[in-house]
């Protein structure tokens, strides 16, 4: 499969969207409308089949948040996936206790009334008064989740046939876009097809920009306004470019530190990282690099993620957003080595690792072989063992996750492992636990201890693997034991009078700050452009040495649906996955519109976009 198809935009995005949008346009008039209240959004998110706790209306509704747009809600349904009948079955296990396949209603108020987010027996009463479908005081849970998800559906399926037979709604959902449903859905599809469209959440995030597509998609009416900008930039391969940031003379004898992270792609589509503390004690001259990390245990694979692009952003580190500045970010490219030199002051600051998501993204399943490794086998005496390709890629994760290189886990380091992979972390009793049975050193993990404890899990499952494939896809694998989904990345800092030091920050701790460098990165590098017909909407292009990003800033006091068009553009591959796509900008508000690269860096590439704001409707 050639990489341009790799990148095509798959039918699982556009089944993705085209639920988004119906389930949007069920409870609201048009997807410009904003979700104005904590209910409405639980009635949105339910009409997604999603079913919100408390906690998870709390996590994206908080005490300041006035409204949420269309693209807010596209981004909760990514991170909140569809209640599963099988994960309904597992919550109801646990409360069967005598396993018979049916829970009485004492067993079922204990559960409710004491545990999580806790019911009042009067709920628990309505609940069961609703489930207890053959009325005889117990609740057959497996027939109720097969009717909980039937009836889920079923909701999804009419949303679907409504938005297909309403010409009016498809304009509002697609905008510029001529209406094209998923071939999964259909107006008389059986329910089994619209759970597998609702499942199919993510696929490929980038697309190659259509080389020979002449037609304009603009529609007539933004033609006839004229409110449109143009940008057409052609950049030249980067083994042509000259610009290159020495090596300082003498540095291998300057002070010098180092950490090791990983990009993960999540399965919405967002890339997430740690982040990290940088303390400079005295004013210095400052060599910084950034790269993809090649693993040394497979120098015979191939390694997909050393193309990814990274970056490093340098804030100086203060209690907010508002109260950090963007000091610098790595513009230079020297191979698959991006650089930032200059001088910092004394102080402490935060290093931000970013990747555009134009190379690091979810592949298309399409072609690809059902085939799994083993994990474990028995060996000649009938005990459990860790296979060679598990050892290896185990390996790899413990290189991955040692981020101080010095061939040990400490329990920091072990609790992000831990938190990635089952999102609880491991305390100071259950370290110690580990001590007497797993090889240490130091009170660290070594990696024959990382080793004995993955086979331990293994050999208390009696070998299943089933945890084994949830660390490993969590880390980035896929079945065939291939790290597609991570990009493990080493951050270098040089320093000429004093010696630095870094440490890692939470994996979420400040997604809001990575967007905040961004928007600075781009508009104090280039001026800005109003789209023609609105004075106060501006386009900002920021053109880097191997990266393209834009930006929209709107100054109005409505929001604005910016459509863009790239189809012209050559040998390019953008972060938003099409050529062709939408983007709704709240009032007052700047937002990234997309970054570019080229597909292939040995030839010249050249972007061309056309931004035209769409008529309010």
């Amino acid at each position: 499969m050639s990489f341009q198809e790799l990148i095509r935009p798959s039918e699982e995005e556009e089944a993705f969207y085209a639920q988004c949008r119906a389930a949007y346009l069920a409870v609201f008039r048009s997807s410009l409308a904003n979700i104005t209240s904590k209910q409405q959004l639980c009635r949105v998110l339910q009409q997604a089949g999603r079913n919100p706790s408390h906690g998870t209306l709390n996590k994206y509704w908080t005490t300041t948040t006035t409204n949420l747009n269309f693209d807010d809600f596209c981004d909760i349904l990514k991170r909140e996936k569809k209640t599963e009948e099988s994960e309904l079955m597992r919550a109801f296990k646990k409360m069967d206790v005598n396993g018979d396949g049916y829970i009485t209603h004492s067993e079922l108020e204990k559960t409710l009334t004491t545990r999580g987010e806790k019911m009042t027996p009067e709920e628990v009463n309505a609940i069961f008064s609703l489930a207890d479908i053959n009325q005889d005081g117990r609740l057959d849970y497996a027939e109720f989740c097969r009717l909980f998800v039937s009836m889920v559906e079923q909701c999804q399926t009419a949303a679907l046939e409504r938005l297909e037979a309403d010409t009016k709604l498809k304009r509002l959902n697609f905008g510029s876009q001529s209406y094209s449903p998923p071939k999964s859905s259909v107006s008389s599809a059986s329910s089994t097809a619209a759970a597998k469209m609702a499942a199919t959440q993510q696929a490929d995030s980038d697309t190659t920009l259509k080389k020979d597509s002449r037609s304009s998609s603009r529609p007539p009416s933004a033609r006839s306004r004229c409110s449109s900008l143009s940008n057409s930039i052609t950049m030249t391969s980067s083994l042509n470019t000259a610009s290159k940031v020495l090596e300082p003379p003498g540095l291998q004898a300057w002070h010098h530190t180092y950490m090791k992270g990983s990009f993960f792609l999540e399965d919405d589509g967002s890339i997430t990282s740690l982040q990290y503390q940088l303390h400079i004690p005295q004013t210095t001259n400052v060599f910084l690099t950034i790269q993809p990390l090649s693993l040394t245990h497979t120098p015979d694979k191939a390694s997909p993620w050393m193309s990814v692009d990274t970056a490093l952003f340098i804030m100086s580190a203060g209690e907010t957003k508002e109260d950090s500045n963007l000091v610098g970010f790595t513009e230079s490219k020297d191979k698959d080595k991006y650089i930032w030199k200059g001088e910092l002051n004394a102080g402490m600051y935060r290093l931000l690792p970013f990747t555009s998501g134009c190379k690091l993204k979810k592949r298309s399943k399409k072609g690809h072989s059902d085939k799994t490794v083993e994990l474990v086998y028995k060996t000649d005496t009938e005990k459990l063992d860790l296979t060679k390709e598990l050892r290896e890629a185990l390996s790899d994760i413990f290189e991955m996750i040692d981020l101080d290189g010095n061939g040990l886990l400490c329990l920091e380091e072990y609790n992000f492992f831990e938190l990635r992979t089952s999102g609880e972390k491991c305390d100071k009793d259950a370290w110690a636990v580990c001590k007497e049975n797993f090889d240490m050193r130091k009170n660290q993990l070594t990696k024959q201890g990382f080793m004995e404890l993955n086979l331990m899990e293994a050999t208390e499952r009696d070998g299943d693997p089933a945890d084994l494939w949830v660390t490993l896809e969590t880390m980035g694998y896929n079945r065939l034991l291939e790290l597609v989904e991570a990009c493990p990345f080493q951050i270098n800092v040089h320093c000429e009078d004093t010696q630095p030091s870094m440490h890692p920050l939470s994996m979420d701790f400040g997604p809001k700050l990575l967007n905040h460098a961004l928007q600075k990165s781009i508009t104090t590098r280039t001026g800005a452009k109003a789209l023609r017909g609105n004075e106060n909407v501006f386009m900002y292009t920021y053109r880097g040495e191997h990266r393209i990003s834009s930006l929209i800033a709107n100054k109005s006091n409505q929001k604005v649906t910016v459509h863009i068009n790239n189809e012209q553009s050559r040998n390019c591959c953008s972060s938003r996955g099409m050529s062709v796509f939408a983007v709704e900008v709240p009032a007052r508000t700047k937002m990234v519109c997309q970054h570019v690269l080229p597909i292939n860096e040995k030839q010249d590439w050249t972007y061309s976009c056309v931004e035209t704001i769409l008529p309010s409707m």
